[in-house]
């Protein structure tokens, strides 16, 4: 069986060197960008068993993104991950009710992100 594959979406670069650093030792590859634009150009020529995207990115919205993502035929039930900063009880649900699987807050829990992130998509 060969390793699961996670794109990271998050302009941050520490932030997304955290969770990639964190993904890849729990055994994920992991395809990183910077904006939202790179990662649908990237998916519409790869495949990757899970989206983990910030909602706030330089190029487009983490709303507009999931849709694009949705777009791809190959992609259109891969599961998507918002991890954002907008921490409000409502916020959670408002993305969810966007269509993304699940939600996590900024700023993550170190300690258990790769649980977390291994369990939300079944890796």
């Amino acid at each position: 069986m060969s390793a699961k594959t996670i794109c990271v979406i998050e302009d941050n670069i520490p932030i997304r060197k955290l969770y990639t650093t964190i993904l890849k030792k729990g055994g994920l590859v992991v395809n990183e960008f910077g904006d939202g634009m790179s990662a649908i150009n990237w998916l519409k020529n790869n495949k990757t068993d899970a989206i983990i995207m910030d909602i706030l990115l330089p190029d487009i919205n983490g709303v507009e993104l999931l849709k694009k993502v949705k777009e791809i035929e190959e992609h259109k039930n891969v599961k998507v991950c918002a991890i954002t900063g907008f921490a409000q009880e409502n916020d959670k649900e408002k993305f969810l009710n966007e269509g993304f699987d699940y939600c996590l807050a900024k700023p993550i829990n170190t300690g258990t992100f790769l649980d977390d992130v291994k369990s939300m998509f079944n890796l």
